[in-house]
């Protein structure tokens, strides 16, 4: 099967799908384990610089959504124009994500988080093509997380999707994927967030060594 970026369909609901879950990019809202470091404004506007460059992940491919936080967030100037929004809701991080899954139209769905500097459209394309073979994929993150998940939905989404799954811990990964019962999983390239300093900093010296 072709990979489902490939896929074309006269009705636009069987789009892929990409949603970046996006906070409302104010001080004291957003990147707060970040703000320890840096200070709230300084965390702020690296987020904003972030969201500006969402533009680098706007593909023919797919369809580019987000899906902000606090949901009375959704009409706020800060973020990209002409983008579909939807709330997040209510919940954890892993109620929210189901909820996507389960709320959006049919159609290949890949979910992400808008502090990855190091994304592309490469690796977005990627995921997306896995999902022509695979039920669920992941984009695996260092420190045990993930940065990427997405889920083909030809079966629907699972009843318990991210049940009992700890959040942040070298083991999120790990539960996420035995949240799908056993159905099928590709994973695809290791990428890392920028959650506080150390992050920014890790994610600075890899760039220093691949541009030697």
């Amino acid at each position: 099967m072709a990979g489902c970026c490939a896929i074309t369909s006269p009705d636009p609901r069987y789009r892929c799908r990409l949603v970046v879950m996006v906070k409302l990019p104010r001080p004291g809202r957003v990147k707060t384990r970040l703000a320890k470091g840096i200070g709230a404004v300084r965390a702020t506007w690296w987020m904003r610089w972030q969201l500006r460059h969402l533009r680098r992940l706007i593909d023919p491919r797919w369809e580019l959504v987000l899906a902000v936080a606090p949901d009375v967030a959704v009409g706020a100037p800060e973020f990209l124009r002409a983008v579909p929004r939807v709330a997040q809701g209510a919940g954890d991080l892993g109620d929210r994500m189901a909820r996507i899954f389960r709320q959006l139209p049919p159609g290949p769905v890949c979910i992400i988080g808008a502090d990855i500097p190091d994304i592309s459209r490469a690796h977005v394309a990627r995921a997306f093509t896995a999902l022509g073979q695979s039920e669920a994929v992941f984009g695996p993150a260092s420190d045990g997380g993930y940065w990427l998940v997405g889920m083909r939905r030809v079966r629907g989404v699972p009843a318990n999707l991210f049940s009992g799954v700890t959040w942040s811990s070298p083991q999120t990964l790990a539960q996420s994927i035995a949240s799908l019962r056993g159905r099928s999983v590709h994973l695809v390239d290791q990428l890392d967030d920028v959650d506080d300093v150390a992050d920014l900093q890790a994610i600075a010296g890899r760039r220093a060594v691949r541009a030697r």
